[in-house]
């Protein structure tokens, strides 16, 4: 299937590894020119050179933490006018309530909301000169169904879907589409902390650990990268622009709920 995004141009944050990466790949995959963003130079520049190689796009890589002004200028300058946007930050350490004070929600606010919303605020103006853009939130699960150790991510990435609710019905009408995808477990780094966290608190091995995980997920399995990028792809493509403010479960079903 077309999804009618070949020689696009897209900015993938945090898209050196991992759910990021996947998504990056599957854009170039369709023909999309990237812009890709990460903290750490060695692996960012890796993955842009094997997808470089692979699919024959433009690769543009920009080492930055997108979760300060500073990086945010950095990326933008460079990326210039993007018809994609893929928002896309690793999400706060598990922890108890006792624990996180004021200092914690702001880190956990400005990396998963404030920073998703500063983009949209600086690209989807050009987007909605030209008449077409795509922007999707890389949010989580805990969104619909609160994991109570992620109490940080939960408060954030909530505060980023009301946002989203709002502003995606008032520039859909000028050709640009925002969704949120919502993963469950993948087979990321970020499983792997989380597991190693339940493992160290269950006086368990790694091991033990996600199979303990895999047995609670209904299709029995972490989600690949790969897969979680061809959703990402579609939701970017030709066919998504009736698909506005939606919030997309990629969890094998964890999500025990109705709607």
């Amino acid at each position: 299937m077309d999804l009618g995004i070949s020689g696009k141009r897209a900015l993938v944050c945090a898209s050196s590894k991992g759910l990021g990466r996947g998504c990056a790949e599957m854009l170039a995959a369709n023909g999309v020119n990237l812009v890709m963003n990460a903290r750490g130079a060695e692996a960012l520049e890796k993955a842009a050179e094997d997808i470089r190689a692979a699919h024959g796009v433009e690769v543009i890589a920009i080492a930055a933490d997108i979760t300060t002004e500073e990086g945010r200028a950095k990326v933008l300058a460079a990326a210039g006018d993007v018809d994609i946007l893929v928002n896309n930050a690793g999400g706060p350490p598990p922890g108890s309530w006792q624990d996180w004070e004021r200092e914690d929600f702001i880190k956990a606010l400005d990396a998963n909301m404030l920073t998703p919303i500063a983009l949209m605020k600086a690209l989807m103006p050009g987007m909605m000169a030209r008449g077409w853009g795509r922007v999707v939130n890389i949010t989580s699960q805990s969104v619909k169904a609160p994991i109570a150790v992620l109490g940080l991510s939960n408060s954030a990435r909530a505060g980023l879907t009301g946002y989203v609710a709002g502003t995606s019905r008032q520039v859909a009408g000028k050709g640009v589409i925002i969704n949120n995808l919502l993963p469950g477990i993948h087979a990321t780094d970020r499983a792997v902390s989380l597991d190693t966290a339940a493992a160290t608190q269950n006086g368990i091995t790694l091991e033990e650990a996600m199979d303990r995980r895999a047995a609670t997920i209904p299709a029995g399995r972490y989600g690949t990268a790969e897969e979680f990028g061809a959703t990402c792809a579609f939701l970017c493509s030709q066919y998504a622009g009736y698909m506005v403010g939606q919030n997309i479960l990629l969890d094998g079903g964890s999500t025990n709920a109705t709607l």
